[in-house]
């Protein structure tokens, strides 16, 4: 949905508002661009060094409200998620914690491999040990694992493709759809990130991980954020290793109460590989939406 406002006029409001609620002169705040995620938020460093990041989330397509309600829920839950200044959630403005660019992925090669992802797994089962609280965390139900499915046959098959699915097509993606729902929904649920990828854990100047790219936060599936990590869209690992590290990441999720240890090995994995399929399959309609809808390839 596009703002009232031209990104420059945002851009111009949001130095305004920076001025304000770091009480200096408007003139002082030069914003550059620092990157952007897949929805519509923009980040933006100052001129002057800052711990600080001003953020652009247009109020039309992005919800203020609950990022700030889930920064800090996950902060209470020890999950590393950048501070919050200030936020206007009428503006959709906000200055958030500076975790700098060390992403993940840039650190990743088969030598560090198995310490990062161990620290990485640390990070996940804080997460996905967070308590629910379903006033907040909304559910990853049934009628949202079909939505996201459906986005394939719409915008990757049909749109990018140019291609219409045929009866038979149709009812074969059904019954591997409903196998995928089925699988998501049996196993244990917790909180899933959704997008806990390489590219949205920094690694700080301590060391320590940082999580970002939170606010679509759900209550689901409890291999979805594994699969994120291990079966990542920008980076490709041996199928015996990502197996192994499943398994280590079980444990841990097992001690952490995360997973019933009565769940055995082979169940575990399935469920990790068929909600990696059903994550994929969605990932094909989104990249194809955000090029063809968004403008974003």
């Amino acid at each position: 949905m596009p703002s009232a406002f031209t990104p420059h006029e945002r851009e111009q409001q949001l130095s305004r508002w920076v001025a304000h609620e770091l009480g200096c002169e408007p003139a002082s705040i030069k914003l550059n661009p620092v990157a952007s995620d897949a929805g519509f938020r923009r980040y933006f460093r100052f001129t002057t060094p800052s711990q600080w990041l001003a953020v652009d989330a247009p109020p039309q397509t992005e919800d203020t409200r609950q990022f700030v309600a889930l920064a800090r829920y996950l902060n209470e839950h020890k999950v590393n998620t950048p501070k919050i200044l200030a936020a206007d959630k009428i503006l959709g403005f906000l200055l958030v914690e500076d975790f700098g660019d060390e992403l993940l992925h840039r650190q990743l090669t088969p030598v560090t491999a198995d310490k990062l992802y161990r620290e990485a797994f640390t990070s996940l089962v804080r997460l996905a040990a967070c308590p629910d609280q379903p006033a907040l965390v909304p559910r990853y139900d049934l009628e949202l694992l079909r939505r996201e499915l459906t986005i394939f046959s719409e915008w990757f098959a049909g749109a990018l493709l140019g291609y219409q699915l045929n009866p038979t097509e149709h009812a074969m993606l059904d019954l591997v759809f409903k196998a995928l729902e089925e699988s998501a929904l049996e196993q244990p649920q917790c909180l899933v990130h959704r997008d806990f990828h390489s590219r949205n854990l920094l690694i700080r100047q301590d060391n320590s991980f940082g999580v970002i790219d939170f606010q679509g936060a759900l209550w689901g599936g409890c291999t979805y954020d594994l699969v994120s990590l291990l079966r990542d869209c920008y980076i490709r690992w041996p199928a015996d290793q990502v197996t192994v590290w499943a398994l280590n990441y079980r444990q841990m999720a097992i001690k952490a109460g995360v997973v019933d240890s009565h769940i055995d090995e082979q169940t575990y994995l399935r469920w990790f590989d068929w909600l990696g399929l059903q994550r994929h399959i969605k990932v094909l309609g989104i990249f194809a939406r955000l090029d063809l809808r968004d403008g974003k390839p």
